[in-house]
């Protein structure tokens, strides 16, 4: 049986998984700049794997993850200092074939192998069979993808739509851009600046400067000790600190945060879905959807996702859902592989 390795490659850790006829074999996580390279990183999980199995693994093709940019099969993972290229990685692993690709390719690769438990359906819409799908996620950052069915299966696309222009739809989304783009002394803002994991921070900052309500010192705090460590090693998390306060609402310059923030986020799933109109269903990936979940659920996403004025018919037939497994992109990495 053909053993196949698939792996999601990120500056802070690195999941590796060992597969065997669509089944996990073994699994482990590292810390990615513990590593000179991912071939010494590959041979430690390799050894493990050996002596959690009792066996000796023997992968023959590989896929990996990579959060960054991939041309001809190379990258350059800027964070971690690897240059990584398919062709030395298939020579020093000893393996017949290694493919490196963008992790928001995987996220759409891993889509397809998704079942039920790993989705939460937010609109249920009108699915249509082999119809496109699109794939949007804020984590880190905000990827976008999207598949097209040729008529045997679908093929995935990347694309950068995550640093298109920001789209201001009110007063106060005004007012957040310039305050962004004065911050950071730049003449334009990408939407990504505000959904993702620093947008959530960055939407806090906004609120807090402008006096919206009072600050809770634990969330005081924390974002103060990461303005602090810019440019340094954190030690704290405030997006996910932030996140927290909100679903637990004990905080509500926290809860006005994640509001906008959701709120931003739904509009530009719903521009996603107005240029690809994906009947085959649009998923919301990345860490930050599924750890809000309640959030998401209580309306704001979907309010803004529809309001997009006569085309609202068009966006109320997509099936909406949000994935649930955090793993989604080794589970598309492991997918090309076995298609290589």
């Amino acid at each position: 049986m053909t053993q196949l390795l698939a792996g999601d490659i990120g500056g802070t850790k690195t999941i590796l998984r060992l597969v065997e006829t669509g089944q996990t074999l073994y699994e482990a996580t590292y810390a990615s700049a513990k590593y000179p390279d991912l071939v010494p990183m590959v041979r430690t999980f390799l050894q493990s794997a050996a002596e959690v199995l009792a066996q000796t693994p023997a992968p023959t093709k590989a896929c990996f993850g990579i959060a960054g940019p991939v041309v001809n099969n190379s990258s350059n993972v800027t964070n971690l200092g690897w240059v990584l290229t398919g062709d030395r990685l298939t020579r020093e692993l000893h393996l017949e074939k290694v493919a490196l690709i963008n992790d928001f390719a995987a996220v759409g690769y891993g889509v397809l192998g998704l079942s039920p438990e790993d989705l939460c359906c937010l609109q249920s819409g009108d699915p249509e069979q082999n119809g496109p799908i699109a794939v949007i996620g804020a984590g880190t950052g905000l990827g976008q993808g999207y598949l097209i069915h040729n008529g045997q299966g679908y093929c995935v696309f990347g694309s950068e739509g995550g640093h298109a222009d920001f789209a201001p739809r009110s007063v106060l989304e005004f007012e957040l851009s310039h305050y962004l783009m004065e911050k950071h002394n730049i003449d334009r803002l990408s939407v990504e600046r505000v959904v993702s994991g620093q947008g959530v921070v960055s939407i806090y900052q906004f609120l807090r400067d402008r006096h919206v309500a009072d600050e809770s010192p634990e969330i005081a705090q924390i974002v103060r000790t990461w303005e602090s460590e810019l440019g340094h090693e954190k030690t704290v998390q405030p997006a996910a600190a932030i996140g927290a306060a909100a679903l637990e609402k004990r905080d509500p310059l926290s809860e006005q945060t994640l509001q906008l923030f959701i709120s931003a986020y739904g509009a530009e799933a719903g521009n996603l879905g107005l240029k690809l109109l994906p009947y085959g269903g649009l998923y919301i990936a990345g860490g930050i959807a599924a750890k809000l979940l309640p959030l998401i659920e209580d309306g704001t996403f979907l309010a803004a996702f529809h309001h997009k004025g006569r085309m609202r018919p068009l966006l109320e037939r997509i099936p909406v859902h949000i994935v649930l497994n955090p793993q989604v992109g080794l589970i598309g990495a492991a997918l090309y592989a076995s298609r290589l």
